[in-house]
């Protein structure tokens, strides 16, 4: 199922680092910046979730809640959090069912090499819980720049 702007998100639970169960329905009335990537503590990833927590304060301000989401386990999520001082959750997705309802699991091709793996995703999710935007081209070190534009 291709997800479409204006239609409403997937409404996804996960565990967050520390095992607290997350779900859409809890933001009801708040803007989400949802963001699927690859792996903790990889360049960039890294990147990515340095520069939301740069402008963190900016997101807040805007109305937006940040929630990332990648396969790792809770362990590596704490540890990822903790070396970056992130500000927000990351969902532990160990069995791949955030990223299916979202189509973010894919084939993915790198250095000439296929494999499965996380499609770098960004989904922004109105107060009605319905898709605003899609970002599939992730600029890592401009993504909040992408997101409030």
């Amino acid at each position: 199922m291709a997800l479409e702007i204006g239609k409403a998100a997937p409404a996804f639970e996960g565990k967050d680092q520390n095992g607290n169960l997350i779900k859409l329905s809890d933001f009801k009335g708040k803007k989400v910046v949802l963001y699927f990537y690859p792996k903790d503590n990889t360049p960039g990833c890294t990147a990515q979730a340095c520069n939301l927590r740069d402008n963190y304060e900016v997101l807040m301000e805007k109305g937006y809640e940040v929630i990332g989401v990648s396969t790792d386990s809770e362990t590596s999520h704490q540890k990822f959090i903790s070396k970056h001082e992130l500000p927000f959750p990351l969902i532990a997705d160990e069995d791949k069912a955030v990223h299916e309802m979202y189509g973010t699991w894919g084939e993915k091709k790198n250095y000439g090499r296929t494999y499965m793996g996380t499609i770098r995703t960004t989904f922004i999710i109105d107060e009605e819980g319905k898709l605003e935007e899609i970002i599939e081209k992730v600029k890592t070190k401009e993504h909040t720049a992408q997101i409030i534009q």
